[in-house]
């Protein structure tokens, strides 16, 4: 389940008209959500609130043999009016699962970001400054995010730990979007590393096509196929990475039941990923994947689903989703997360066959409360 602060910056990227999907980091967000799902460890509860529109509180404490926690604070310059509380908020919002991927948009007029008063240009760019305080640790985290342009955004995060080299790392990122294609360009101090990738969705540019074409009765219904990459090269290590990778999905349009399928090949490694997921109807979703490393020869088979029940069928309201996967690798994975009353919770555990002296590896509760 989100933390209450990614739920504050994706209503942040809501306000801004900035879509994360149409970003290479997010190529597998489908498979990595139905399959790659964190469970809980030991007990924690967090308390959140969003004080005014434009500022957000959140503080938690967990369990986990040592009790520690952590403070957290967010700051929007635009107000955020589409957040709601944890008796109310939409589920879907606040965990992952199947990406329903929507037709490209194009990105807003420069023109309508202006702001005229007295013949002089008084408007800003939007910013969300975002900081958390692990305790007892007094580990540090910070984001500046900023919108610099409707395609461009700027984004710097920072950690702050004595146990990490130097102190500490700090990484600054420009991120563009103009719909038909996306890219990023990237630099850490963790490492000197510099990097780039992108996305490019073939078919339809929004910028010239901005509503999509009426498909007739008897034309073959298509989605989007997607194409991306990154490369990165640290400066002080000497040492340098890549991947690509291909996606294909189905739209809202298409008369089918919705379908996500990616391939992706990190060449350097010789590892090679291949997903695909389906959404059975509105309650349920399903996807494998099949992993083989070109020079160890080695593969594992994960599948993974989801399960979501109503709790109103006339209003179409959910009351949680039970998610489960199972690998060659990691074992067996459940999680069950929903709403009771006004708290959030998320509970799970993950088990090892392979180990039979500790067949379960960990099992946890974690509680949430916004205001």
């Amino acid at each position: 389940m989100l933390t209450y602060m990614d739920y504050l910056q994706n209503a942040f990227y809501r306000a801004t008209s900035w879509d994360p999907d149409n970003s290479y980091v997010n190529l597998t967000a489908t498979a990595q959500a139905l399959l790659d799902f964190p469970t809980p460890r030991g007990l924690k509860m967090n308390i959140s609130s969003l004080a005014t529109p434009k500022f957000g509180t959140s503080y938690s404490l967990s369990n986990l043999g040592v009790v520690d926690g952590s403070v957290s604070y967010l700051y929007s310059s635009l107000p955020l009016h589409n957040v709601h509380r944890s008796a109310e908020v939409d589920l879907h919002d606040v965990t992952t699962g199947y990406r329903q991927l929507g037709e490209l948009r194009p990105p807003d007029d420069e023109r309508f970001w202006e702001v005229w008063k007295g013949g002089a240009r008084v408007d800003g760019r939007n910013a969300l400054l975002f900081g958390r305080m692990y305790l007892p640790t007094s580990t540090l985290e910070a984001l500046y995010l900023r919108r610099m342009k409707p395609t461009t955004q700027f984004r710097i995060t920072g950690v702050s730990d004595g146990r990490l080299k130097s102190g500490g790392t700090i990484m600054a990122m420009m991120q563009h979007d103009f719909g038909k294609w996306s890219g990023e360009y990237l630099y850490s101090t963790d490492g000197a590393l510099i990097g780039a990738r992108g996305l490019y969705n073939f078919g339809r540019d929004p910028r010239k096509q901005p509503n999509p074409p009426p498909r007739t009765s008897d034309e073959k219904a298509v989605g989007r196929f997607s194409m991306g990459a990154e490369f990165y090269y640290g400066i002080l290590n000497k040492s340098a990475g890549m991947s690509t990778g291909l996606r294909y999905t189905t739209l809202p349009t298409h008369p089918n039941a919705p379908t996500t399928m990616t391939l992706t090949l990190t060449p350097l490694m010789g590892s090679l990923s291949a997903t695909y997921a389906i959404k059975a109807g509105e309650v349920a979703s399903f996807c494998s994947r099949f992993d083989f490393n070109m020079y160890s020869y080695e593969s594992d088979l994960s599948l993974g689903c989801e399960v979501w029940r109503r709790e109103d069928v006339e209003k179409e309201d959910f009351a949680g989703v039970l998610k489960a996967r199972v690998s060659q690798t990691s074992g067996i994975g459940l999680l069950w997360e929903g709403r009771l009353k006004h708290l959030l919770f998320s509970m799970g555990a993950g088990i090892d066959l392979r180990r039979k002296d500790q067949l379960v590896r960990a099992v946890g509760l974690e509680l949430q409360y916004s205001s």
